[in-house]
């Protein structure tokens, strides 16, 4: 796949070896496409265009490709909060809507979800389990590139669609058992720009924002899972829909 040899406004992100507007120390990745943001008990890397256009259209095609009764759906166009899923023959991805019992009452999670991985990697959070599906060429060669990046390959991903501004999901850390001690999440984001937000868990005044746009990755790392929360928040001017993808390790695998 063709990949940006370098990505023009690092540099405007960078503002005397801090991230813009922010107290966090800040640095180019040797790989001359993103950014490492330092943070107290972790740090990010940032590459807000790691992906050139064409190259992230063609993912976001493949994840959305679907048809209804044999005919396909322009998923760029298509009204998904009025479409029963059930009803979509979706060609690649096996997307799910989850739902989570809450005072009560059983509610539908306002995202589509899919979990992908090695076939002994099941996963609970929110007090749902997920038995993965297994790999699709795709997903592995997003693996593959993330391994330049971290220096590891991930056993598994969870994939989130937000199908407009109206899904979102509040504020959380990914640290489940599962997960073990400082767990590593690289995040891989198609589709329409949503705010990601990071806040310290005992001082919600220390954090910070970054637009997650088509074609972006993001890698969490050290004790950051452990001691901040994130989160996508509703944005109800976006229509559209956007793909995330974050791949992880499991380390306590069944079986």
């Amino acid at each position: 796949m063709q990949l940006f040899d370098t990505t023009p406004d690092l540099d405007a992100l960078i503002c005397q070896g801090r991230f813009v507007d922010t107290p966090f120390d800040a640095h180019r990745h040797e790989d001359g496409k993103g950014i490492v943001i330092i943070v107290p008990y972790g740090r990010l890397y940032y590459a807000p265009h790691y992906f050139d256009e064409q190259t992230a259209d063609a993912y976001l095609d493949y994840f959305l490709a679907s048809q209804i009764g044999g005919k396909p759906i322009n998923h760029r166009t298509h009204n998904w909060h009025h479409t029963d899923l059930n009803m979509v023959q979706f060609s690649h991805i096996h997307w799910r809507q989850d739902t989570i019992k809450m005072y009560g009452k059983v509610h539908k999670l306002p995202r589509i979800s899919a979990w992908y991985g090695d076939n002994d990697c099941p996963y609970t959070y929110s007090g749902i389990t997920l038995n993965p599906n297994p790999w699709t060429d795709r997903l592995l060669m997003l693996n593959d590139e993330l391994g330049k990046i971290c220096k590891r390959r991930f056993n598994s991903v969870l994939m989130n669609w937000y199908r407009s501004g109206e899904d979102y999901i509040s504020w959380h850390k990914d640290d489940e058992k599962e997960l073990g001690n400082n767990p590593l999440i690289a995040s891989v984001n198609f589709g329409e720009s949503r705010r990601f937000l990071l806040r310290l868990c005992d001082n919600h005044t220390l954090k910070l924002e970054l637009p997650l746009h088509h074609g972006s990755i993001l890698v969490m790392a050290g004790q950051l899972q452990h001691f901040w929360q994130h989160s996508v928040p509703r944005q109800k001017k976006i229509l559209s829909s956007r793909i995330n993808l974050t791949f992880r390790n499991i380390k306590n695998p069944s079986g």
